[in-house]
């Protein structure tokens, strides 16, 4: 006579096996995705605030404020979005977190709604700082367009009409505000594809 106990046991510990190689696999792409998020969020983050740095200190802009007040909106909203998203670097180190808790005992797990609350933060942050970002780019492309239609074509030099001619301290402002919304799309889209993930599971 076959022993069903036996039977029984061994199926949930095969259940058991595979829901534990699950995690396993979920951990690991959340280990994988939140470096890359950290490193690439990062990466956009310096070059964000170096040049932001440089355009503060750049004279051209200080010594004609009509030329600067045109651009603060725009510098505004770019500085709150590269806030945003030093934040969110914070979350990418959440998600380094989360993976080794996911990796370790069943004590320390997470549960599911914790892990996809973690993932919903990043979310949100990067959602935000795109919002930022993308507005702060409608005003700096608004007040260089508005700059640009209003110089002399062909004119090279400086007094007159030649002052509206635009500078490349004014195109890194353009520069610092899109490394902080691509910063933000890639915390966007890590994010989106760690619930999917997630709600695969």
């Amino acid at each position: 006579m076959p022993d069903l106990s036996s039977h029984g046991n061994l199926g949930y510990r095969k259940e058991t096996m595979a829901d534990r190689l699950d995690l396993q696999r979920l951990a690991s792409a959340f280990r994988a995705m939140g470096w890359l998020a950290f490193w690439s969020q990062l990466a956009m983050a310096v070059v964000c605030a170096g040049v932001l740095a440089f355009n503060s200190i750049g004279s051209d802009l200080i010594r004609n404020r009509d030329r600067a007040i045109g651009l603060g909106p725009g510098l505004s909203l770019t500085t709150l979005a590269l806030l945003v998203l030093a934040w969110s670097i914070w979350q990418d180190w959440g998600l380094i977190r989360l993976s080794r808790a996911l990796a370790g005992g069943t004590t320390a797990r997470p549960s599911k709604a914790e892990t996809t609350a973690q993932v919903k933060r990043h979310l949100l942050a990067s959602l935000g700082g795109v919002t930022l970002a993308a507005i702060g780019y409608q005003a700096l492309a608004g007040s260089l367009t508005f700059q640009a239609s209003i110089q002399q074509p062909g004119f090279a030099g400086s007094g007159g009409m030649g002052n509206n001619a635009i500078t490349s301290l004014e195109m890194f402002s353009v520069m610092a505000n899109t490394q902080s919304l691509t910063g933000h799309l890639i915390g966007l889209w890590i994010s989106l594809w760690l619930l999917q993930r997630i709600q695969r599971r």
